[in-house]
């Protein structure tokens, strides 16, 4: 029978905290991961390129745009995690489909809300390399989306919008859904329990998935929300101008992507089963 930590129920603003908490960890990755994608020539790789951000910036270069990353993850990963688990509940999701149905409406809106932060947090890590004169030195994540407001309308904070939302499905899929279904997959057997060594491999598995089926989408939407006003027309120019460097285009950065998602990923579940655990409700008996 299970114990009362398993039976427990994650309350709506757990996912938000443990992916802030995750990003923390792992924001160097991210911004490597973001040079290298809007890189337009050359072969830099992602070792060579953070040598050269130590080299130029400083260690603490690294973590530009931290604040940003923390806003977009408090607005995008709260709002999804919610949604998913309120629904999850209500519609008795028995059925992998069903889980893919709820994560992929939950996705579309967290990327939504989640798209200005998005944005600043792009503009905020490319900064460094950027030459001193095209720098837009944000002060930190709500000065730039004042700036933005102010320099560039309101409709600029929501740009790149479309991919940012088709992104976060297609991550909560492969996140929430995926480690759902696999979770309920290995408590099924004998070996494993509802502990840490289930929550890590079920949250490496689900990254891993998440990585693969993201990445096109991801390359489109960081060279649209750095881009300068009128470069891209559309999700359509965008996607035509990257197919011209080839199909390996569409999956650049995916090494540091990966080397992001998967620990982020892990620590996101790690975190968000302990919360669970220890601070989430008893559901009420029927």
């Amino acid at each position: 029978m299970a114990s009362n930590k398993e039976k427990r129920i994650a309350r709506w603003y757990f996912g938000g905290l443990a992916s802030a908490g995750a990003a923390c960890c792992t924001h160097p990755l991210d911004l490597l991961k973001v040079h290298l994608q809007t890189q337009q020539e050359g072969k830099m790789t992602l070792l060579a390129l953070t040598k050269n951000i130590v080299k130029k910036q400083g260690v603490l270069a690294l973590y530009n745009g931290l604040s940003a990353s923390l806003l977009r993850q408090l607005t995008y990963s709260t709002t999804r995690f919610a949604l998913y688990e309120i629904a999850k509940q209500h519609v008795n999701a028995d059925s992998f489909y069903k889980k893919v149905a709820i994560a992929a409406v939950s996705g579309a809106a967290g990327g939504f809300v989640g798209t200005p932060a998005d944005m600043v947090n792009v503009r905020m890590q490319n900064d460094i390399k950027l030459p001193l004169e095209q720098r837009r030195n944000y002060k930190h994540a709500v000065d730039g989306l004042y700036r933005v407001y102010r320099e560039e309308g309101v409709a600029r904070l929501f740009s790149g919008a479309s991919t940012a939302t088709s992104r976060a499905v297609l991550m909560t899929i492969g996140q929430l859904s995926f480690y759902d279904q696999i979770k309920m997959m290995v408590l099924r057997t004998s070996w494993f329990k509802d502990n840490m060594t289930t929550h890590f491999l079920c949250s490496l598995m689900a990254g891993l998935i998440a990585t693969c089926i993201t990445q096109p989408v991801d390359v489109m939407k960081t060279r649209i929300m750095n881009a300068a006003p009128g470069l891209y027309s559309g999700i359509s120019d965008v996607f035509t101008k990257t197919v011209r460097e080839g199909p390996h285009a569409f999956f650049k950065g995916i090494v540091p992507s990966g080397a992001r998602i998967l620990p982020f990923n892990i620590i996101v579940f790690m975190l968000y089963e302990q919360m669970r655990q220890n601070f989430g409700y008893l559901p009420k008996e029927e």
